[in-house]
């Protein structure tokens, strides 16, 4: 393929013709981690100990090892860029964290030639991720990540500090705008469940409503069944979508499943003819697996369902879809499943089961309103966790382009 003018082909691939030609070992030097014995560990901080930083702490967000500061020889502060011998490949510490660190860590420094920022992104691309991937699975014994084979590792580099920085500033404004999307999900569900608290225990009434609520099982209010059987030997790889548990988590969270099975238009309209199939209103809830999960049939698309994987609840008109699917997620329903699944080998949530769950009754105008509030706030996260994935996506894109050259800030 004939080179854009301006650029030339390297070991890194192809690049701006004024960047160098590095490798990871020239600009970086890396300092393995050390721990007292296990002997001398402490839960709890005391005069003469210092925090213990390990990959598990990264993964939990929890630092709760201490050991005697004279006796350890590594130490890292907050700004420093750690890598996983072990577990995850590279990380930044983000919360103020100075202490030592172990073995299955090792501290990146750059030197003089490279942008300690540049140099963060460089190491977090995820091609360089699934090297040292592939490196640590290859690693035998304690060995780790082969530093030798990553020090060789090709680093282009744009040839100025001010470019450098310019591309690590573009970068972290992405992860600011990422981390201000995650910020405002987690307050939307906090308020998201505040809402449902309220509101679904009569702790809150809507304005325009009063009276006593009732308390109904859902047996009252539906017809409860499941499917007409599909055996394994009746699927097909094309046709009317088959949902099992799994496909149907899907479905009803994302509003869409990429599926793989399926059964023959005949098949359907045979048992849609003689059992029926779900209709708008109707409600389906995984009966194995995840338990609990919901799917409101919102919509005529044909599909059908596995028999015993799944429960279907038959719209009579006696309760809003939408209401008993917020219900689903609330602490009353989820324990009466979990506690109806117990004793169980593999955990179900049983027809019989679905037939006696209590739920707490307002009358149907109250429901509608309620989950009219409740359904707009889920739409507000949906839409801000599609904008995250969106952002999320473009960063691994400006990662590309930038660090590469094909796109030039300066």
């Amino acid at each position: 393929m004939e080179l854009t003018p301006g650029y030339k082909r390297t070991e890194a691939g192809v690049i701006p013709e004024d960047w160098l030609e590095h490798t990871i070992g020239e600009l970086i030097e890396f300092e393995g981690g050390s721990q007292p014995d296990k002997s001398y560990f402490r839960a709890s901080w005391k005069r003469g100990y210092v925090r213990l930083i390990q990959i598990r702490d990264y993964k939990t967000d929890k630092y709760e090892t201490y050991v005697p500061t004279h006796l350890a020889r590594r130490f890292c502060t907050e700004h420093d860029i750690m890598i996983g011998r072990y577990g995850p490949p590279v990380f930044q510490i983000l919360r103020g964290i100075d202490g030592a660190y172990n073995v299955a860590l090792i501290k990146a420094k750059p030197g003089p030639g490279i942008n300690g920022s540049y140099m963060y992104y460089f190491l977090k691309q995820d091609k360089l991720f699934s090297f040292i991937e592939k490196l640590s699975q290859r690693s035998s014994g304690q060995t780790g990540v082969d530093l030798k084979e990553l020090r060789q590792y090709a680093l282009p580099l744009p040839p100025t500090k001010a470019e450098q920085e310019a591309i690590a500033e573009a970068l972290s404004d992405t992860d600011a705008l990422i981390e201000s999307l995650e910020q405002l999900i987690t307050k939307k569900r906090h308020l998201k469940q505040g809402a449902m608290k309220e509101l679904l225990t009569v702790k809150k009434r809507l304005p325009g409503f009063s009276g006593e609520w009732e308390v109904k099982r859902l047996g009252e209010l539906f017809e409860i069944t499941s499917s007409k059987r599909v055996f394994q030997s009746e699927w097909t790889t094309r046709g009317i979508p088959f949902y099992r548990a799994r496909e149907l988590a899907v479905l009803g969270e994302q509003g869409f499943v990429d599926n793989e099975l399926f059964i023959t238009k005949e098949m359907y309209t045979s048992h849609k003819k003689a059992y029926g199939v779900p209709a708008i209103g109707d409600f389906l809830v995984t009966g194995v697996g995840t338990l609990g999960k919901v799917y409101a049939v919102e919509d005529e698309r044909e599909f059908y369902f596995k028999d015993g994987n799944i429960i279907w609840f038959k719209c009579a008109g006696k309760i809003s879809s939408e209401f008993l699917k917020q219900l689903y997620s609330t602490p009353l329903i989820i324990k009466q499943i979990e506690d109806g699944s117990e004793g169980t080998t593999v955990g179900t949530y049983t027809i019989t089961n679905a037939k006696n769950t209590i739920i707490p009754f307002p009358p149907i105008p109250e429901q509608t309103a309620i989950a009219t509030i409740l359904s707009s706030m889920d739409a507000e996260i949906t839409t801000l966790e599609t904008k995250l994935a969106k952002t999320r996506q473009l960063k691994q894109g400006m990662m590309h382009n930038l660090l590469t050259g094909r796109i030039r800030l300066i």
